[in-house]
């Protein structure tokens, strides 16, 4: 299998097998039932605690072992293809809001390479990605990131007794969609281009000490950093802006959050991202928006004090909408006899408009409209203003 998936997929799934299929190495192939399988994947989540994705991801590997055991006929049918996978809800993503965003930002001015938290709050790159960029990635002219490769730590295929058991691996990102280009922010491509300045100044100090292979996250001697090592010093930026522990992953929540909330649409996001589909990013960030929503909600705090103004001629006549559960109802104080009731506030004043002029055509003097403030405008009601001839 290990020439089939990449290195990051293959220790995945070996570590699947080492820590939890050995329990189903004791069962023989042509035993392996669904109810068998489905009580494992029971245990796993009730009793272990694992979460629903962790148990895909199982499913999904060990699904495809024995898929392979189909097609060499050592099983008649893939018995994953009748389990039924413990459900429950999505955990909701964590995003920085616009306080906390604002102290990460002031605190990263104040660090080394605060500039790599910036540049991740304008991009979504994952940590991966960002630690694997070279300045070949970087187009000045431009002003374009390309994303072309990934850093993991990750087990190694065979490892001998005293070696160490995992490596540094730079590898291609894992989907088409994954492999991308992203637009940067004239201020973040002028922010790039003083920190190549300020690895020019490392390299003079280091001297002969100093490795240069072309990355752009480096420390004072050149060399790269493992997501780990970087984490630490992401940790200590978070406690130096005194605004609590989030993972490294809430940059990129952010950076989606705060894009939809300046009006990026789905698809361009999606892009950015490097997600897989337009409606997993939708799936991932209908709900994250919170803060923005209620900004937008209180603009239609006045909503029920708001006046409309329709236009039939130059005579305004006020209206009287009452709101219901079961749609509206329209008075006309200056004849009484007009009353209209439809399922929308649209439709009702459409009605009420023909309403009028209908009546006014029988007026050879037409009524002196009342003036809006001898009205009094009951609870759920609507004060609107009619022009008619």
């Amino acid at each position: 299998m290990k020439d089939t998936v990449n290195q990051s997929t293959y220790a995945s799934y070996r570590s699947y097998l080492n820590k939890h299929f050995c329990v189903l190495g004791k069962i023989l192939l042509k035993k392996l039932e669904p109810h068998t399988l489905q009580e494992f994947y029971n245990y796993k989540f009730r009793e272990e605690g694992l979460s629903p994705k962790t148990l895909r991801n199982y499913h999904m590997a060990l699904h495809k072992c024995l898929q392979q055991a189909v097609k060499e006929r050592l099983l008649v049918y893939n018995p994953c293809d009748a389990v039924t996978l413990p459900s429950g809800e999505k955990p909701e993503i964590v995003v920085f809001t616009n306080d906390q965003q604002r102290a990460l930002v002031q605190a990263s001015y104040r660090r080394r390479y605060g500039v790599f938290i910036r540049l991740d709050l304008c991009t979504g790159l994952r940590m991966g990605e960002l630690l694997a960029l070279k300045w070949e990635d970087i187009d000045f002219s431009t002003a374009q990131l390309h994303v072309r490769r990934t850093i993991n730590r990750l087990a190694k295929y065979e490892a001998h007794d005293g070696e160490n058991k995992t490596e540094i691996v730079f590898g291609t990102p894992k989907t088409k969609n994954s492999r991308r280009t992203i637009p940067l922010t004239r201020t973040m491509a002028d922010e790039l281009t003083r920190w190549k300045q300020q690895q020019a100044q490392d390299k003079i100090r280091a001297g002969d000490k100093y490795t240069d292979d072309g990355f752009i996250v480096t420390n004072e001697f050149g060399h790269y950093f493992e997501q780990k090592t970087f984490k630490d010093y992401y940790d200590r930026l978070l406690k130096d802006a005194d605004i609590g522990h989030f993972t490294f992953h809430a940059l990129r929540h952010t950076f989606a959050t705060r894009a939809l909330e300046r009006g990026m649409d789905y698809k361009t996001l999606s892009a950015i991202l490097g997600h897989y589909s337009v409606a997993f990013t939708m799936d991932t960030y209908v709900h994250s928006m919170d803060e923005h929503k209620r900004r937008e909600m209180d603009k239609m705090d006045d909503m029920f004090g708001m006046q409309y103004s329709i236009s039939v001629e130059n005579r305004p006549y006020p209206v009287l909408c009452t709101l219901s559960p079961d749609g509206c109802t329209i008075h006309v104080p200056d004849f009484p006899k007009i009353e209209v009731q439809t399922p929308t506030l649209d439709a009702a004043l459409l009605e009420v408009k023909q309403q009028i002029q209908k009546a006014l055509r029988q007026y050879k003097n037409p009524p002196i409209p009342t003036k809006q403030d001898q009205i009094v405008v009951p609870t759920n009601s609507v004060l609107v203003l009619v022009k008619a001839g």
